[in-house]
C-alpha cells in the first residue's frame, strides 16, 4: 500500500510547499495540503478474506485427501482424529494468512470494503485534520484544508465559512474534480501545485491579502501515514 511518505520525492514536496507559499502572497487564504495514507482502519477485509481462505482449504481437504476406510490388516490409515487436527490447524493458518493478505494488499481492501465506506471515513478523517491543525482557527476564518487520503483514492477540499460565501461550495467541488482527475494521470505534484495556484488566483479578488497580513499556518505539506 502506498505510503504518504514516499508518495512524492523531496523535490515535489518542496514543489507543493512553494505553491502554497505563493499562492498565499495573493489572498488571505491559509491553504493546508495534507497527504494520508488512509484514512480508516477497515477490519472487514480482513475477516473476509480470512474467512473465503478457510472455505477453499477446507475444500481442499476434502476434495484431495478423502477420508477412506482402511482393509482389515492395514495400520497405515492415519487416525480419524489425527486428519481432523491437521485439517482444523491448515484452516486456522489459512484465515490468519487471509487476514494478514486482507490488511496488506491494497486492492484487496479496497475490493472488500464499500466504496461508500471509504467516503465516509475520508470525510470524518477530513473534519478532524481541518480542526486538529487548526485550519478552522485564523483570524479571518479563511483557512482552506486539502486533504487527499491515498488508500481510497478520494480528495476532499473543506474550508471555513468565509471561503465559502467568497468563492461558494461549487469551487470546493471543483478543486476535489480536479484532484481525482490529475492525480488518476499519475503527476501528484503537477495536480496539487495547479489546484494550490488556482486557489490563490481565484481568491486574490474576493480574499485579498492585506498589507498586515500574518501567515499563521506553516507553509508545509502535512503527511499522515
Amino acid at each position: 500500500m502506498q505510503s504518504a511518505f514516499n508518495y512524492l520525492t523531496e523535490e515535489q514536496q518542496k514543489q507543493v510547499e512553494q505553491a502554497v507559499v505563493d499562492a498565499e502572497g495573493k489572498t488571505s487564504c491559509e491553504i493546508v495540503p495534507v497527504l494520508a495514507t488512509s484514512s480508516g482502519r477497515y477490519d472487514r477485509p480482513e475477516d473476509v478474506v480470512g474467512l473465503w481462505l478457510t472455505i477453499i482449504t477446507g475444500l481442499c481437504f476434502w476434495y484431495f485427501f478423502p477420508h477412506t476406510q482402511g482393509q482389515a490388516g492395514d495400520w497405515g490409515v492415519m487416525p480419524v482424529f489425527v486428519e481432523l487436527i491437521l485439517a482444523a490447524l491448515a484452516m486456522v493458518i489459512a484465515f490468519i494468512l487471509g487476514a494478514i493478505a486482507g490488511s496488506r494488499i491494497g486492492w484487496l481492501r479496497r475490493l472488500f470494503t464499500p466504496h461508500q465506506q471509504m467516503q465516509d471515513e475520508v470525510a470524518a478523517r477530513a473534519r478532524e485534520i481541518f480542526f486538529d491543525k487548526r485550519v478552522h482557527h485564523t483570524e479571518g476564518g479563511t483557512g482552506i484544508l486539502i486533504y487527499i487520503s491515498l488508500f481510497e483514492h478520494v480528495a476532499i477540499a473543506l474550508a471555513d465559512q468565509a471561503v465559502i460565501d467568497k468563492l461558494g461550495q461549487p469551487f470546493l467541488d471543483q478543486i476535489c474534480q480536479k484532484l481525482t482527475s490529475g492525480l488518476q494521470t499519475g503527476k501528484p505534484a503537477e495536480t496539487i501545485c495547479e489546484v494550490i495556484r488556482e486557489i490563490g488566483e481565484q481568491a486574490a479578488t474576493p480574499l485579498p491579502r492585506a498589507a498586515d497580513d500574518q501567515n499563521e499556518l506553516q507553509d508545509v505539506l502535512v503527511l499522515i501515514d
